[in-house]
């Protein structure tokens, strides 16, 4: 039951950590699912970049990438790359603060991992209202 956080090849830390991990678990709960793993890696767009095209196929650029390693359904095992880079364009895009933006992207990969998706307009309207229903939780 543990939630990691790493920064790969860039100087990045999470503040509150502690809170966010909290917050998270709490997340999971709510979506009645049973945290197994979950690590974060907070990346550059060039790292997010490979990433996306070594496993993906595609050559764009986003600001995560979540990847389900879970085996039950019911369980929440997985890594999310998110690219710090973007984070802050989409922030400054949005006029959203940096920590705001970046809590919507990390709780984003969880409602991933619970089953959320966003390729249709409909499913990214669901997902951009539980985003905020969470992030209103923090």
């Amino acid at each position: 039951m543990a939630i990691r956080f790493f920064s790969e090849g860039i100087n990045f830390h999470l503040s509150g950590p502690r809170n966010t991990t909290t917050w998270i678990k709490h997340v999971i709960k709510r979506e009645r699912r049973k945290l197994h793993s979950l690590n974060y890696v907070f990346c550059s767009d060039e790292y997010l970049i490979k990433l996306n095209d070594q496993y993906l196929k595609h050559e764009t650029l986003t600001d995560i990438l979540t990847f389900d390693y879970s085996t039950d359904p019911g369980s929440i095992h997985g890594e999310i790359y998110i690219s710090i880079q973007r984070v802050r364009e989409n922030a400054t895009r949005f006029k959203e603060s940096f920590d705001d933006e970046l809590h919507r992207v990390i709780i984003h990969g969880v409602l991933h991992l619970t089953g959320y998706n966003d390729k249709s307009a409909t499913d990214k309207a669901i997902m951009r209202e539980k985003e905020e229903a969470y992030l209103s939780l923090r």
